[in-house]
């Protein structure tokens, strides 16, 4: 699991369950919920998946006891928003304030909330669950990872492609209610997807304390 940098969990969420958030969420009646939606742990149904018990002892298993959910989004592939996903590590973090060091930058805002790119310590504490409300497939553009890379710290651009032209990456295939948990460091990518039907993933991160250390300290988004 560790060396690997993911694992892939089955039937964690009922196909019920799943319908009934994706008319929750995906559905949302304001019309707010799309493609590569941010920000979405203000969301009542979204702040009650976070801290389901099953989804906590998952994460609990990557960050420890006091994990935390942090960050909420969704992904909605579909044939009228499909895209690609070029091999990258995910290495930006919202913050509560801006605080200048060496190891932290470049800053920006994004929708009015603070990042920052993080140093390989900050995102150690760090786990994404990817809750699969529909199956991903080979046909629908499953997430591709490159096992056991995140333990390569952070990377530049042209050591992550390095890595993705040199090192076997596998398609990660998760049935409709899986989760699957990876690192933020984890290099991935994902292609545009080949059928009609829907892809939707609500990527929900973990932090072992929304306090990092050294004064840096998580913002809930």
């Amino acid at each position: 699991m560790e060396n690997a940098g993911f694992q892939t969990l089955d039937g964690l969420l009922t196909p019920t369950r799943c319908d009934r958030l994706r008319d929750e969420i995906v559905r949302d009646p304001a019309g707010s919920i799309r493609a590569g939606t941010r920000h979405l742990m203000s969301h009542p149904s979204v702040a009650g998946l976070a801290t389901d018990a099953s989804l906590l002892q998952v994460a609990r298993q990557w960050v420890g006891p006091g994990a935390v959910p942090y960050r909420a989004t969704l992904f909605d592939k579909s044939p009228g928003r499909n895209w690609l996903v070029v091999w990258h590590q995910d290495t930006a973090l919202p913050l509560a304030e801006r605080r200048d060091a060496p190891e932290w930058g470049p800053w920006s805002i994004k929708e009015g909330v603070i990042y920052a790119h993080a140093p390989a310590w900050a995102l150690s504490q760090v786990v994404a669950l990817r809750i699969h409300l529909d199956a991903s497939t080979l046909e629908n553009g499953p997430l591709k990872v490159i096992p056991g890379s995140h333990a390569g710290g952070v990377l530049s651009d042209p050591e992550v492609f390095g890595a993705a032209r040199d090192r076997t990456s596998i398609e990660c295939l998760v049935g409709r209610g899986g989760v699957m948990a990876m690192r933020p460091l984890l290099i991935h990518a994902s292609s545009k997807a080949r059928t009609p039907g829907p892809r939707r993933v609500l990527h929900l991160e973990y932090a072992a304390s929304l306090d990092l250390g050294a004064g840096f300290r998580l913002a809930v988004a």
